[in-house]
């Protein structure tokens, strides 16, 4: 789906409506504005919820990833962005690490993250998913609306035009 906002514009239309995500996230993808229906993961040093998140059907939706904000591994690398991409996700937020920069960098993906780290987290199958996770001051459910782009992340209950 073709971006046509910026998340500032949102918040003067809107700003009684959306939650502004008050984190430092880094834009690692080559994708800097996209937009989504919301889908979680709640994990800790382990991505392989991830994996399994990013191998399903993306149907231009956003995977948010509450990694607990650790920066000791990463949750997301080149290979699993790729695939998302491949299942034609719109982008994936984490609070947390990703990996592989220079590799996401060239991927038409939207990918945030709080920073980046070579190590690899673990692949044990812990945490959930679809669930509300919340982080940057933001709760995000399943089934609402991400806008990302330079200027931040905005949340909405309902889609905005």
């Amino acid at each position: 789906m073709e971006a046509q906002f910026r998340t500032t514009d949102l918040c003067d239309a809107h700003h009684a409506s959306l939650q502004v995500v008050a984190a430092p996230l880094r834009h690692y993808g080559a994708k800097r504005t996209f937009y989504g229906q919301i889908a979680t993961v709640k994990v800790f040093e382990d991505y392989q919820r991830v994996k399994d998140a990013v191998a399903e059907a993306g149907f231009h939706r956003v995977l948010v990833v509450d990694g607990g904000a650790s920066l000791r591994c990463a949750l997301l690398g080149d290979r699993l962005a790729a695939l998302a991409l491949r299942h034609h996700w719109a982008g994936i937020v984490i609070n947390g690490a990703v990996r592989d920069t220079a590799a996401l960098a060239a991927l038409e993906i939207g990918v945030m993250a709080l920073g980046h780290v070579p190590l690899r987290g673990a692949q044990r199958g812990d945490g959930t998913h679809n669930l509300p996770v919340a982080f940057g001051g933001v709760v995000f459910r399943p089934g609402e609306w991400l806008y990302a782009d330079a200027d931040g992340i905005v949340v909405s209950a309902a889609r905005l035009t």
